[in-house]
Parts: C-alpha cells; structure tokens; sequence
C-alpha cells in the first residue's frame, strides 16, 4: 500500500474534506492528513489519521515517515517552509490561482504595498513570500481541480463526486446561489436587479447560499420585503449548505470574469477555478454561469437574457451525474493519477 500526507494548513478545507472522504475508500493508498487548528476544526472527522499540525511542526512531523508523496492544498503562505518540503520530498502542490502561481518576485514586491499591508510585510519577512514562486518551481507536479485547466505543466487532480441521496419535489421553484456574498468574486447587484424587474420572479425562492455584510446585506434587505429570498447575516453551517444545495432546483452562479489574488489578476474560468463547479458537481445540480464565462462542461449552462423562464425550463431537466461522477468512478480514476505520480 503506498502512503501518502496531505497537508492543509491555510484555506481550503473543503478540499481536504473532499480528498478525504475518497480516499477513506482506498485500497490502494494509506493518506495521513496534517491540519492546521482552523481546518481541523472545519472537518468533521474521527480518523485517527489526521493530526494537528502547523507552520512550526510540520517539518519535524514528516521526518522518516517515508512518504511516496506529499500533496500541500495550498501554498499562499509559510512559504519557507513548503520550499523546504519541496525541496527534500516528492512533493504535489495544489494550484488555485494560476497567475500568483507564476507571479515573479517584483510582481510579488509591487503587490505588497498595494492593500493588507501590514498582512503582506508579515509573509515577506517572516515566510518568505518571495520564495512563492520557487515553491512552485520545486514541487513536483502542479495540480489543478478544473480539467479545462490542465495542460503538460498542470495535471488535472480528479476530486469531486455526486453524492447520493433522494430529491424531494420542491412547493415553490428554488433558486440557490452559492458562496460568500461579496460583489469582488460574483456580481450580486445582477442578480437584485433581475429579481426586480422581471416577470415570474416573484414565485421563485431565491436562497443566497453564504454570509452577507455591508452593501451587499443592505441591497438584499431593501429587496426581500417584496420577494421569497432567504439569506444569512453569520457563517453557513456545513448542515445548513448542505440542506440547500440538496433542496435547490437549479444554481445561480453569477461569476464576476476577473477577480485578483493578492493583487494579481486572476480570470474566472481561464486562470482560476470557482468553488461552484465543485458545488454543482457534490450535489448534482445545473447550473446557470454568465454567457461569458469559458467551460465545455455540459452542466454548466450559459445565462440566457430571460433568466427567470430559463429556470423554469431547467427546474425538469435531467443530467446524469452518476455516470461520470459517482464516487466509485472519481476514486478509481483519483487512485490510477496518484499512482502516475508516484512513479
């Protein structure tokens, strides 16, 4: 049986939590999972596997445990200290923005002074943020989590499955639109706009699907006196997202084209992944994308001008998740690309 670590120290939980819940499966591979306090927190799990660990410890954890591969979630941080593990293991490194994955070192300078600057000298004198792009340049294989991204220099890493489980009929037509409620990664505005001026959307309930603050908050109160919308003034619980994506009918995902990371541009679709291909994918939804956002996935729908009947439309349409994303097939094919890995 080869071994393997896989360490999240920073952001994505909810990946780990998704390589985690296939590879508990595996017959081929054994996975200890190293976890910040943060993620650890965020992952609802007994296994004994997995232990806490941190910028400080992780070095000294991976000593003489002979790993075959070591897979970091994410590096946008403590970038010494991956610097060192890429240089002294067989390392994988997960890529979520392409750009800042090839930023140089005056990009990266630049960047520091342009907001967070407090935040951004702290990982310059004592992470070594200018090491980022060595990291990348180090690790072994570069991954990325949508196929449309992958290329000779990034590999596609397989992950998300179709849980499965009964959808009930819904009373009233369910609209969701999931992530945090921030007009910088999808364009909320759009979306207040559409619910107020066109025909049938009062016979919709519209669910956004994440913390709302600030502007954002007070637009979709001013709108909520006169529509079905539910939306939540704290953080989604893991239950409560779960229950929604399972009730909607149809996702509404109104991607913002260019968003930035770390001040660098990054392009939804082109250069960066949106969580919601994964959100459609877990809970085998269609999903309604901007007109101008770049996927061949057939479930990922271009919005048409009459949004409102689109959903309608779309409420009764089928699409077969579990033949391309059942959890058997993704671990079968998640098992086979580790294996090319490692070799």
């Amino acid at each position: 049986m080869k071994k393997i670590a896989y360490i999240e120290l920073d952001t994505h939980a909810e990946i780990a939590a998704d390589f985690m819940n296939l590879m508990n499966d595996s017959k081929e591979f054994s996975v200890d999972y190293y976890f910040s306090e943060k993620i650890k927190n965020q992952i609802q799990t007994t296994d004994e596997a997995v232990f806490l660990s941190d910028n400080s410890m992780i070095l000294d954890q991976l000593k003489n445990k002979n790993y075959d591969l070591i897979i970091i979630g994410t590096v946008h941080r403590y970038f010494n200290t991956f610097l060192n593990i890429t240089n002294k293991y067989k390392t994988a490194v997960i890529i979520h923005n392409i750009n800042f994955s090839k930023a140089s070192k005056l990009d990266l300078i630049k960047n520091v002074f342009k907001e967070d600057v407090a935040y951004r000298l702290k990982l310059w004198w004592k992470e070594g943020l200018f090491n980022a792009s060595k990291v990348y340049k180090k690790a072994k294989h570069l991954l990325v989590l949508d196929k449309g991204f992958s290329s000779q220099k990034f590999q596609f890493l397989p992950l998300f499955y179709t849980k499965e489980f009964t959808q009930h009929k819904n009373e009233r037509l369910t609209v969701v639109i999931p992530g945090g409620v921030s007009q910088k990664r999808r364009d909320y505005q759009h979306i207040l706009n559409i619910i107020q001026k066109a025909e049938g959307a009062e016979n919709i309930e519209f669910v956004f699907l994440g913390k709302a603050k600030g502007e954002e908050l007070d637009a979709i109160e001013k709108v909520s006196d006169r529509f079905n919308i539910k939306y939540f003034t704290e953080r989604v619980s893991q239950e409560e997202f779960e229950f929604w994506m399972k009730k909607a009918d149809v996702l509404w995902c109104p991607i913002q084209q260019q968003t930035e990371f770390f001040s660098q541009k990054e392009m939804y679709g082109k250069t960066k992944m949106t969580g919601n291909i994964g959100d459609a994918i877990k809970f085998g939804k269609i999903a309604v994308f901007p007109a101008n956002y770049n996927s061949n996935l057939d479930f990922i729908v271009p919005e048409k001008e009459n949004v409102i009947q689109q959903f309608y439309e779309l409420q009764n349409t089928q699409y077969d998740f579990q033949k391309e994303y059942s959890k058997e097939k993704v671990l079968r094919n998640l098992e086979n690309f580790l294996l090319t890995l490692i070799m």
